[in-house]
């Protein structure tokens, strides 16, 4: 499959997390499954004005192509020159728009989903990036629309194709349901019966049925893997092994996954530093631990972890008492 001139080896994506989807962790997923990732989003305004903090958000990890690189933003300027430097900064292969995001405090400034409740200038929008992106495919996340009564996503869809969009990836939700309820794939097929551009579906996706459920009943062309992946990159690996008619592997026993916490943190650690990688470890970490019995009190210990050797001690606890 292709987005723009860009050729794609999975049907299998990792959703842009902020404060998730780091290079480390996309790193970790990648190894797995070989599946497309994009970066956390980056505030153009940001880049306009030279953050380092929000430059080194567009690091890539290792023969991480193709990828994209996710930006988030209302004002034209800045996101037409911010498009051209986060390409031109991280060496991605797509650039993404975020208008999608739900947190106020995204959309509560303009961005993000409130864009749906302006298409006009989310347009405007599309088409600076388009600009910024020279060349380069640019794609656009977005919701069903602000509210049940302002769904307007089939439309959306349309607009952005016509001002040179080349995929677009609809969560089954409105903004106002956050992350709540069902997520509504009926909308997401109307999409891809609207639009001749390639469509990702996203939202409800928990298991390797529901990757294959997703794209036959919306007809899309990849599915997008998100909140289900906490703690759990083998399910974007099983993902693609269901999508691809192959054997679906089973997630494997805790000391693999203690591996692969331990990898994920020490790519985290050369990218970030000691400190950091400690700290923002610690929910990650508690997410490899999820339903596993008796994990409470080491998940007390991760809790605390700030230096390597806290978190070398409480792997090596956990090898020795839950494994």
């Amino acid at each position: 499959m292709k987005i723009g001139n860009v050729e794609l080896n999975t049907k299998i994506v990792l959703a842009p997390m902020a404060g998730v989807t780091d290079v480390a962790f996309r790193t970790v997923c990648r190894e797995l499954s070989g599946c497309y990732t994009v970066t956390e989003m980056v505030s153009a305004k940001a880049l306009c004005y030279g953050d380092k903090k929000t430059s080194s958000l567009l690091t890539l990890g290792e023969g991480e192509h193709p990828c994209g690189v996710q930006i988030f933003g209302s004002d034209e300027a800045a996101m037409e020159k911010g498009a051209a430097l986060a390409l031109e900064q991280s060496g991605a292969d797509i650039i993404d728009i975020n208008m999608g995001c739900p947190v106020p405090k995204i959309a509560g400034s303009g961005d993000g989903s409130a864009l749906m409740k302006d298409p006009e200038k989310a347009v405007r929008v599309a088409a600076a990036v388009v600009r910024g992106a020279d060349g380069k495919p640019v794609t656009v996340k977005f919701r069903l629309g602000w509210d049940k009564g302002s769904i307007n996503c089939v439309e959306f869809a349309r607009r952005m194709e016509d001002v040179g969009v080349a995929a677009v990836a609809v969560h089954g939700r409105t903004r106002t349901q956050m992350y709540s309820g069902t997520a509504n794939w009926d909308y997401i097929r109307e999409v891809k019966q609207a639009v001749s551009i390639p469509v990702v579906a996203n939202g409800d996706v928990f298991s390797a049925k529901d990757a294959v459920r997703a794209l036959s009943y919306t007809g899309a062309d990849m599915v997008m893997i998100g909140r289900g992946c906490f703690g759990n990159p083998w399910l974007l690996e099983q993902c693609a092994a269901a999508v691809e008619g192959r054997e679906v592997p089973e997630t494997p026993p805790l000391a693999q996954r203690c591996d692969v916490a331990v990898r994920q943190f020490e790519l985290a650690m050369a990218h970030k530093g000691e400190r950091i990688a400690c700290l923002e470890m610690r929910r990650h970490y508690a997410w490899y631990l999820k339903g596993v019995p008796y994990a409470g009190y080491w998940k007390e210990q991760i809790c605390s972890m700030s230096t390597a050797e806290d978190f070398y001690k409480v792997t090596a606890g956990i090898r020795r008492d839950l494994c």
